[in-house]
């Protein structure tokens, strides 16, 4: 598919690289800032990561050095079809860790002490009696729980969907189904060649998620990144019986109720990945381990009929915390890639913080933790 490039050649203000949720988002935001945007995806929009995600909109539980951006992001959440004329299917109904311990509600203690000691108070714990009062359903050695009200979820379809429509009524130029071959610096501008094409901008965006690396290399840039396939499940309907959006302090579990009634399971274990093939299929041994951890915990989902299992394809930074930022090596050259299958919330706010950074040469919010160079 392409929406108005030439065949040959053309001139932009910026190429963003990658049609996920990052470099939709970018796009959009650099077009509302007056440029001339076109974006290249070697596949389709949200073919990777950021259409087969659990779709969770949260801060709970991240990295300090990625709260200010998830709660940026989270208030553009909220208001999502004022920015793309459509709600995503985003629901705020909370987002809750639970403890199935004495020691994991140790760990939430030491959590909420130490996002307190940075200023922040969106994470509370719940005893074991709010625990039941927020998810009757839940087993009942469970002991308690971390909750952030304000968050909640949004289907990765429809987002990436949004963000490639909007991004499209304001003019950004779509190049889709041409492999990036070759980045050349030529004198102040950079030149892509990708399939047949050759085209030109003044600045550079790499939003290549699991092929970020080999596009930060191709500019002078070393990043280390480790490709994987998160592995989702999602069952057969069932009655109405969970609000927020479910993790486990010591064990790997992403757990929610979507709108249609379906259970949507993930969190964390991991399937068989040739990412150069782009072939990414499900290990039955831990969907084995997912649903006995849902079983565990939710016991009313053990006869529960598993629908369909899939995988996507993830670059997982060595330290889990994405790129974000200029380029070391190179001018006018800028990376959003790495999110270590968490970025999905991020995408809204980091389109913003690129914006950002080319238009401005700064950004509002914190982004040192994320430099290129910091391995």
């Amino acid at each position: 598919m392409r929406t108005g490039a030439s065949s040959n050649s053309a001139r932009y203000d910026v190429i963003v690289i990658g049609a996920g949720i990052q470099g939709l988002s970018s796009a959009l935001q650099l077009a509302l800032r007056g440029r001339r945007v076109l974006v290249i995806e070697k596949d389709g929009p949200g073919r990777h990561a950021s259409g087969v995600n659990a779709g969770g909109v949260r801060s709970l539980w991240r990295h300090p050095a990625e709260i200010p951006l998830a709660r940026a992001s989270l208030e553009i959440w909220r208001n999502i079809e004022k920015l793309l004329g459509t709600d995503c299917r985003y629901h705020s109904n909370g987002s809750l860790r639970i403890a199935e311990s004495d020691h994991d509600m140790a760990r939430l203690d030491e959590r909420v002490a130490e996002l307190a000691g940075l200023g922040y108070e969106h994470e509370e714990i719940l005893g074991q009696n709010a625990l039941r009062a927020l998810v009757p359903d839940v087993a009942a050695h469970c002991r308690g729980g971390l909750y952030s009200r304000d968050e909640g979820s949004a289907s990765p379809f429809h987002a990436t969907w949004g963000f490639f429509e909007r991004a499209q009524s304001e003019g950004v130029t779509f190049l889709i189904g041409n492999p990036v071959s070759r980045i050349e610096r030529v004198g102040a501008v950079w030149r892509v060649h990708a399939g047949a094409n050759r085209v030109e901008a003044d600045v550079l965006i790499n939003c290549a998620g699991a092929w970020g690396g080999e596009l930060a290399r191709m500019i002078g840039d070393d990043v280390p990144l480790e490709m994987e396939a998160p592995t989702m499940m999602v069952t057969q309907r069932v009655p109405r019986f969970l609000g927020p959006v479910c993790g486990v302090v010591s064990r790997k579990l992403s757990f929610k109720q979507t709108g249609d009634g379906t259970v949507l399971i993930g969190g964390g274990h991991r399937g068989f990945v040739d990412r150069d093939a782009e072939i990414a299929t499900p290990d039955p041994r831990k969907l084995a381990l997912s649903a006995r951890t849902v079983s565990d915990v939710f016991p009313m989902m053990r006869d529960v009929p598993i629908a369909r299992t899939w995988c996507g394809i993830e670059g997982m930074t060595p330290d889990h915390l994405p790129v974000i930022g200029p380029s070391v090596a190179a001018q006018d050259a800028f990376h959003a890639f790495g999110f270590s299958a968490h970025g999905f919330a991020l995408g809204p706010i980091v389109g913003c913080i690129i914006a950002d950074l080319v238009t401005k040469g700064d950004a509002e919010l914190p982004v040192a933790p994320f430099a290129a160079d910091r391995f």
